[in-house]
Parts: C-alpha cells; structure tokens; sequence
C-alpha cells in the first residue's frame, strides 16, 4: 500500500494545463454526465411502470422484475466492476460502461415484450456497474485531496438529484411522448458521455492492480440474491410456507454462507470480509441497505397511487413528487455542510427519523388525500434522505482501510441498489398479501355479485397495483362499487407497506448511532490510486 506521502506526492494539482485531457473539472463533468444517466434510470421507470404494464399486460411481479432486474444487476457487480477498473484503467471501464448502457436502452425501447425488458435491463444494470466506480475512480486520481471532497460532493449531489428528478423527467416523458421514450433519452446524453469521455478522460491505473478474479465469488453472491429476491416476488403466489418458496430461501441462505466461507478464504476475495470488523463501516452499510429499502421500494407505489388510484397523468405524478425532489435538491448540499461541521452520525439519526416519520405519515393516506398533506410527507422524505445520501460515502469510505477505498466505495452504491431491489420485492409482498386477505371482505361488504375464487384471484393482481378490474359492459353503478373496492383494498396494502418501512427506517436510524468519521477519511480523499 501506498503512504500518504506517497499518495499525496502522487495526487495532481490544479495548476495550469495545456489541452483537454486530464483536466479536473471537465472530467467531473465528463463522469457526472455519465452518473446522471445511470442513476437517472433508478427512479425515471418507476413513473413509466404504469404505462408498461398497460402496454404490455404485465403482471405485478413483471413490474417489479423490471426494476429489480435492473438494481440486482447493478448491485451485484459494483464490487467486481471497481476491480475491472484497478486492473485494466477507469477510463476504459469508463467508456465500455457508458457505450453498452445507452445500446442497452435503445434496445429496451425497441422491445415489445416483458423478458426482452428484463433481460435488456439486466444488461443496463452490469454497464452501469461498470461506469459507477470508473467515475469515482477518476476523480481521485484527477483532483487533489484539498478539491476532492469538493468534487465527490458535487458529484454526490448529481446522484440526488438525477435520482429525485426521475419521476419528473419520466412524467413528462411518458405523458407527452411514450413510456420508450423513457428508455431512448439515454441514447444520446450516452453519446455525449462517450464523445467528451474519448476528449477528456486520461488514463490511471492502479499500482497494485489485481491479478486474478473472484470468479466463485461473484457466482456465489449472485445466486444468493437471485433466490432471495425471487422467493420474495413469488411467496405471494406460492405461499410463504410452500416447498418451493421454502427451497429458494434456504438455497439463498446456503449461498450467502458458502460466500461468507469462500471470501474468507480466497486470495483476492471479491468482497474482503476484514472490512466489516469496523462497526462505523458495518453500520454505515447497513444503514444504507434500508435507507434504500424504504425509500425505492415505497416509491414504486406511490406512483401506482397517484396515477391509478387519483387518475393523475404521468406528468402530474412528477410534480406532485415535486416537494421531494426540491428538498432532495436543497438539502443535499445543505447536509454536506452541516456533515462537514459536526460529522455525519446526528444528521444521519435525524434524517432516517424523518425518513420514518415520513413512511408513517404516507401510511395514512387515503383515496381521498388531498396534495397538501400529500406534499407534506413528501417534502419530509425528501428532507430526511438528504443526509443520508450524502454522508454515506465519508462513513463507509473514511473507516475503510485506504488498500479497499475503491472496494468500499463499491460497496456504498452496491448496499444502496441491493436495498432497493429488496424493498421493491419485499414491500411488493406484503401489499399483494394485504390486498388478497382484504379483498374478499370488501367485495362481500359492497353487495357485489359473487366471483369465484379463480376470478377473485385474478382481479387482485390488477388490484395489487391500483387498477379496477371492471369488466367491460358492467353498469355504471356496479363498476363505480369495484373501483371503490379496488381503490380502498389498494390504499390499504400500500399503507400497510409504509408503516413496514417506517419501521425499518427506524432501525436504520438506530444504525446511524453506530456511525462516525473515519480515520481514513482525510487521507482517502488524497488517495489518487490505491
């Protein structure tokens, strides 16, 4: 490992430069053009997933595999990819990341299948993997350490805000053009990227690259989470107590261990186990894994509230998502100089209160909530992530020994899109299971005509998701019963997801007490290569 004097002799200063290539600020500029797009993608389907699933018939599990994939993709190889980069140049994995991400969604957008989706997005999420650590990659290698923090942090606040700005960019996108176009804006803000890339990016390899990969590693991780989430996704179907469900769960749980052993074990291990002997680093991880939970997961349905349940246009699900997206905006830089100040772990206790004060609060709303108290709960997630999206890098990063920094900087963005892809699945569970429990009792309670079960069945999946499912030709009052039922059973498995997440933010905020600035934080922000 390099000293710090090393690496501090080793960092570039800001000092006058001929030509392109290299400079500081256009390669932050280069990298956030990039970083927008795939972060941008996170949360822009979640406003087109209505217009998919009427498109195309798509189930509530097909939904959902269309973000899952993308996140479980792109969680996954974040580790492996940060390696790729050590080894054969950031600016390379850079550039094949950024190429095969905007392919990929013009790609997507030519698809008219849901398995041509999923299986485009699984792409998408593996180039992404591939660009996110790049980036980070060449800003420390390109800014100073008295810059650099100021440049993560802008880069930092391109993340919050392309991830806020989403639901807004997709509203309009879906409502004036089509929910492709979605998918085709990546097409050119991707060659864009590639263009200034080739101009700007300079090369940087690690001095100690590694030699070989954690090839059994990687397979290992990648089925344990596959068969997690599956199981999750299909136990409604199934039954949580049915062999299959059953099965897919322990095999996960094998997996995860086999992993744990073989990473133990293994000479350049994918993810070295050492790291989590810090409880401020194993905190700040977890702590991230739940943010995301609650916050990705309860936003896929609240786009289904808002559009399906108050009949509001793409568009206007974006901006009543406005209050928080502003605070996102606001607070982002807000919470980097309060973080700078007093260190992260009271912003971050404060802000997953608020994030769980937040849940509960959305827990309570109806079909006829109003947008005032909508924008409330809104405005109050957007304050309380704030924090948290910004101080999770200094606490994971900082108590990292500087050898992993580029391993913990991976697995940063890896807790946070595994922690999404498991909300999105397990909150998915519970409002399918809410609606199924609920559903017969209201159907019998509004004198509609009897279904049978298999009917019943059916109707609860388009339910699950907001829709009535009114056959055509019913008479008006009849139809105008089912959508009350639909709508009412609905609100009720979402609310009962929200007060699941408030929960689960308020264990996250018992994780933030564990939290604090690193030793390492300073010296990792000179650190240009490691």
């Amino acid at each position: 490992m390099m000293s710090q004097t090393t690496v501090a002799d080793a960092t570039p200063d800001l000092g006058p430069r001929k030509g392109l290539r290299g400079h500081p600020w256009l390669t932050l500029l280069s990298v956030a053009i990039g970083v927008m797009m795939v972060t941008l993608d996170g949360t822009i389907v979640a406003v087109a997933n209505p217009a998919i699933q009427k498109d195309l018939g798509a189930s509530l599990a097909d939904v959902q595999w269309i973000t899952n994939s993308y996140l479980l993709a792109l969680a996954v190889a974040l580790i492996t990819a940060g390696k790729l980069g050590d080894r054969f140049g950031h600016r390379l994995t850079f550039l094949i990341g950024t190429t095969g991400f905007a392919a990929a969604s013009g790609a997507i957008a030519l698809s008219d299948t849901v398995s041509m989706i999923v299986g485009f997005r699984v792409l998408q999420g593996l180039c992404g993997a591939l660009l996110m650590p790049a980036a980070l990659g060449l800003l420390r290698a390109t800014f100073p350490a008295e810059k650099l923090n100021m440049a993560i942090g802008i880069w930092g606040m391109v993340i919050g805000v392309s991830t806020a700005g989403g639901p807004i960019l997709g509203g309009v996108l879906v409502e004036h053009v089509n929910w492709q176009s979605v998918f085709y804006v990546n097409v050119p803000v991707g060659v864009l990227a590639l263009v200034l890339g080739l101009v700007i990016l300079k090369d940087h390899r690690a001095e100690k690259a590694p030699k070989s990969f954690d090839l059994l590693g990687i397979v290992l991780l990648s089925g344990a989470m596959f068969c997690l989430v599956w199981a999750v996704i299909k136990a409604p179907t199934w039954q949580w107590g049915d062999s299959r469900t059953l099965t897919f769960l322990a095999v996960s749980l094998l997996a995860f261990v086999l992993f744990a052993v073989w990473e133990a074990r293994a000479r350049e291990p994918l993810l070295p186990l050492g790291l989590f002997r810090s409880v401020p680093l194993t905190a700040g991880t977890v702590l991230m894994v739940l943010m995301a939970f609650a916050f990705i997961g309860g936003l896929f349905f609240v786009t289904f509230y808002l559009q399906n349940v108050h009949g509001m246009s793409p568009v206007d699900s974006g901006l009543h998502l406005l209050p928080l997206t502003g605070l996102m905006i606001i607070g982002a830089p807000t919470a980097g100089a309060v973080i700078t100040r007093i260190g992260p772990r009271i912003p971050l206790v404060v802000g997953m209160l608020c994030t769980a004060a937040a849940c509960f609060g959305t827990s309570t709303l109806t079909t006829g909530s109003g947008t005032g108290i909508m924008s409330l709960w809104f405005a109050l997630f957007g304050l309380g992530l704030s924090p948290v999206m910004v101080g999770a890098t200094e606490v994971i990063v900082g108590n990292a020994p500087l050898r992993h920094a580029g391993v913990a900087g991976g697995l940063q963005q890896a807790a946070m899109q595994v922690g999404g892809s498991l909300g999105t699945a397990v909150l998915g569970a519970v409002v399918a299971a809410r609606v199924d429990h609920v559903l017969p009792g209201k159907w019998t309670g509004a004198g509609l005509p009897p279904v049978t079960h298999e009917q019943l069945s059916q109707g609860s999946d388009l339910i699950a998701i907001g829709i009535a499912p009114v056959p055509p030709g019913t008479p008006a009052p009849v139809a105008e019963k089912i959508s009350t039922v639909a709508h009412d059973t609905f609100v009720s498995g979402m609310s009962l997801s929200f007060t699941v997440a408030g929960v689960i933010a308020l264990v996250a905020a018992a994780f933030a007490l564990f939290t604090k600035r690193g030793a390492n934080a300073d010296a990792a922000a000179g650190a240009a290569m490691v």
